[in-house]
Order: C-alpha cells, then structure tokens, then sequence
C-alpha cells in the first residue's frame, strides 16, 4: 500500500506535468502567432526572416500538439505522451548544446535549462509511471 507522502509526490508530480503540458500549448500558440517576437525573446535575432518564421511555427505546432495531446488523454495516453515529451526535451537539451559554440551562453544557457527542467518534469512522470 502506497503511503500518503508517495500518493501526495505522485499528485503534485502529476500537476507538474500538466502545467507543463499547458505551458507548451501557451508557448506554441504564441510562437506561431508571433514567430518574430518569440524569436527575439529567445535572444535569436529579430529582423524579417520568413524561412526562421517558417520553423518557429514548425516548433509552435509541436508544442501545442505535445501539449494538447497530453491534455486532451486519458491516464494511460498521457503515459505515451509523457514518453514523447521526454523524448522531445531531451533532443532538444542535446541540440542546445551542439550549438553552443554559435549562439551567445545566455540563449545556451535559458533553451538548454527550460528544455533540461522540462526533461526533467518528464523523466520524472515517466519514471513514476513505470512503477505504479
């Protein structure tokens, strides 16, 4: 029988995932709304480019589809999209620091830590999923 501390880890683990779930959603619809200003905020540069608006809004429909593919599933589909969102976040820790040398280490630093903490929420749901 699972004690009260356990029980009370796994409800605040899960409310973790799902504010992260409505984060990506929040982020995605903003970043395809405005590609240029999200790309700025991100230190990545700020001039008229529509190919780098192209894939922002490639990025934005990834993260509203993680999101709301977590948001919209039963328990044992937001099994499968925790496991998708692990995987996500963690490709996209690797990619921030592949690209360390190209990019200042603020924008290194703050990409690589949301998509590390991200990861992180994830191994964590993933990890407790696989127990229970």
């Amino acid at each position: 029988m699972a004690d009260v501390k356990e029980v009370d880890g796994r409800e605040k683990l899960d409310a973790m995932a799902t504010n992260l779930a409505r984060g990506r959603v929040a982020l995605g619809i903003a970043a395809f709304a405005a590609p240029k200003l999200t790309v700025k905020l991100m230190g990545l540069g700020g001039g008229a480019d529509p190919g780098r608006d192209y894939v922002v809004r490639m990025f934005a429909a990834r993260e509203i589809a993680l999101g709301a593919g977590y948001l919209l599933s039963d328990d044992s589909g937001r099994r499968l999209w925790a496991r998708l969102g692990l995987a996500v976040d963690s490709l996209d820790v690797v990619n921030g620091l592949k690209t360390r040398k190209a990019l200042p280490l603020w924008v290194t630093a703050g990409a690589v830590g949301v998509a590390g903490a991200a990861a992180g929420i994830g191994a964590a749901k993933v990890g407790t999923d696989l127990v229970r």
